[in-house]
């Protein structure tokens, strides 16, 4: 039963990626493409954690952390870039 719930949920976020892919390419703003990109890695996240969940290993949540908190900062980043030009301050 966990096994096929697992196929599903992956299926489903790799369906979202594939999406959100699309929507980076023809995003006719930039707000949208970052929106779109911060989508990504979201449900790349997701599949990690899904990943490890199927495979019952620790290493793959831990590896999802990081993933999460380099996306954060990455999305502020491109942000901060778009609405002023420059990411110091």
């Amino acid at each position: 039963m966990i096994a096929t719930a697992l196929y599903i949920a992956v299926g489903t976020v790799g369906l979202a990626q594939v999406l959100a892919m699309v929507r980076l390419l023809r995003g006719p703003h930039v707000g949208d493409r970052i929106l779109a990109l911060d989508t990504m890695v979201i449900n790349a996240i997701a599949l990690i954690i899904l990943a490890g969940m199927s495979l019952g290993t620790q290493m793959y949540f831990e590896s999802a952390m990081i993933i999460a908190m380099l996306g954060f900062v990455s999305t502020v980043a491109l942000c901060r870039f778009v609405l002023r030009g420059d990411i110091t301050e």
